[in-house]
């Protein structure tokens, strides 16, 4: 049984087979569908066409077949639907036909009357269908043989489960947030970096490759000096609330960036060393790596802070707030190009939130902090910066617990992001006036005319109308004031994603017309 508040479903690339549950179109809540790239089979139900908040609906890539009703009815904020390639027949229904400027529909592939250059013959679709028959029986036994493993297996575990918990029901159960305290300096063990090393990663919306990660690097401060030229001016590159930044090059070759930070709450070695290989396992493509560290005591006493230097991988062609100024025109990005690289921000963040035990919160979210590659892949820098700062600590000095202070930083996370898509559709020269200046300029983006004055002129020329009305609506609810209003990063990823498939959708119209 569906839940009936289900808002978001993406089901894509599985292996689902049979006819598309009816209480899908029971689903009065639901906005976003996604069951493309399976085996589905039958005729979509009419009801997911009519749900009053569905907005997006992708079909595309199964095995659907049979003739529309006569009457389908769309509901009013279905914005996008995407049936293409299966093996539907007969006539396209008027809501869904291209005339209609409501919303973008993709229907290629399959045998529909109409728009015979893009449409197979009907005895394809009709062919296609009665193979898929005979071989049903046979995918039927199958199913049968293993849904019965299944179970069998299920049973199996359900006893093993039983038995661990009898054997070790009295073994000690240790707190997996490393938040909670620093690791006293008498402690034998504490927190060994095992624990944090093996953080179970439980997000499948990246791919982690964490299994077999070489443990991280520690330097000596000779080696960063060798690789720095005794940390040079030539290979200084600039310095932030974070400390200095520079360029080195290690002995085979390879360069990175090398920050300088003190700790001003001095920890115990061993708790920054726990800490800081927490980061180093923390993964993502869209995350700039830490490749190792060095901790310099200098022999100071236990009253003064502890200097770090971080080791990252080199980036290479800058940040994104350069790619966004007027001052570097053959630089500046159309509007497809920013919504890659704030796609890729978005789902680094969402990792960072949801994708690691324990998440990491309040990452320095600003467009200074996105770095991008030779090829213009974002890469997210100066995340997680709070594990090894006093910043998790503040909270719980007044009395409020880390759960507390997580919240508060994942929304915080939110509001910041906003300000980096409102700085990508104004640009940075008018985003510098101010938070509260953008925070009014932001009432009047829901007109065209308004939008005029205030919205970067490359991104005008090259948008969409439909993918600009999109992100301009998540980045209003990204900085909400009201804090209980604003969206998860999943929504801001699914929106960001949905903006950039209907423009791209747009750009290949484009194309169309204008070779045809």
């Amino acid at each position: 049984m569906m839940p009936r508040g289900l808002v978001t479903a993406l089901l894509s690339n599985n292996s689902f087979s049979g006819e598309i549950p009816a209480q899908f179109g029971h689903l009065g809540q639901l906005q976003h569908l996604d069951l493309s790239f399976n085996y589905l089979s039958g005729t979509p139900p009419s009801a997911l066409f009519s749900l009053p908040n569905i907005s997006y609906l992708n079909l595309a890539s199964n095995m659907l077949s049979r003739a529309f009703p006569d009457q389908l009815n769309c509901g009013g904020k279905l914005g996008f639907v995407d049936i293409s390639n299966n093996k539907l027949t007969g006539d396209l229904p008027s809501c869904l036909s291209s005339t209609s400027n409501e919303r973008v529909v993709e229907f290629n592939g399959n045998c529909f009357s109409i728009d015979s250059q893009h449409q197979h013959q009907a005895s394809y679709c009709k062919e296609a269908l009665a193979s898929s028959k005979q071989s049903g029986g046979r995918e039927t036994v199958m199913l049968v043989g293993v849904i019965s493993g299944a179970v069998l297996v299920l049973v199996l575990l359900a006893f093993a489960v039983l038995s661990f918990r009898r054997r070790y029901r009295s073994r000690r159960t240790f707190e997996h947030n490393i938040f909670a305290k620093a690791v006293p300096d008498n402690s034998p063990n504490g927190f060994c970096s095992e624990h944090i090393a093996n953080a179970r990663f439980i997000s499948q919306a990246a791919k982690l490759e964490t299994h077999g990660a070489p443990v991280s690097r520690i330097f000596s401060l000779e080696q960063l000096k060798e690789a720095t030229n005794n940390f040079d001016l030539s290979m200084f590159l600039g310095e932030g609330s974070m400390g200095k930044l520079y360029k080195g090059k290690l002995e085979n070759g390879t360069y990175v960036a090398i920050r300088s930070l003190t700790i001003l709450k001095k920890y115990s070695i061993q708790n920054l060393k726990v800490r800081l290989d927490f980061l180093s396992k923390l993964h993502h493509p869209h995350l700039v790596g830490l490749l190792g560290y060095c901790i310099d005591s200098g022999g100071q006493d236990d009253s003064s802070g502890n200097r770090i230097f971080l080791i990252n991988e080199y980036v290479s062609s800058g940040n994104y707030r350069t790619y966004l100024s007027e001052n570097c025109p053959e630089k500046v990005l159309k509007w497809s190009d920013r919504l890659a690289i704030l796609i890729g921000v978005a789902k680094a963040v969402h990792f960072l939130h949801t994708g690691v035990i324990p998440g990491c919160f309040n990452n320095r979210l600003k467009t200074n902090n996105i770095l991008l590659d030779e090829h213009r892949i974002a890469k997210l820098s100066d995340y997680g910066m709070s594990i090894i700062t006093e910043e998790s600590e503040k909270l719980e000095a007044k009395g409020e617990g880390t759960k507390s202070w997580n919240r508060t930083n994942m929304e915080g996370d939110v509001y910041n992001f906003g300000f980096i898509l409102l700085e990508s559709l104004v640009g940075p020269i008018v985003s510098g006036k101010g938070e509260t200046f953008l925070l009014n300029e932001m009432a009047s983006f829901g007109s065209q005319d308004s939008r005029r004055k205030i919205v970067d002129p490359i991104v005008l020329t090259t948008c969409s109308q439909e993918s600009l009305s999109i992100v301009v609506s998540i980045t209003k609810k990204c900085t909400c004031p009201e804090v209980s209003a604003r969206p998860s990063f999943e929504d801001v990823l699914w929106n960001l994603q949905y903006a950039a498939q209907v423009q791209a959708t747009a750009d290949a119209d484009q194309r169309s017309d204008s070779t045809s």
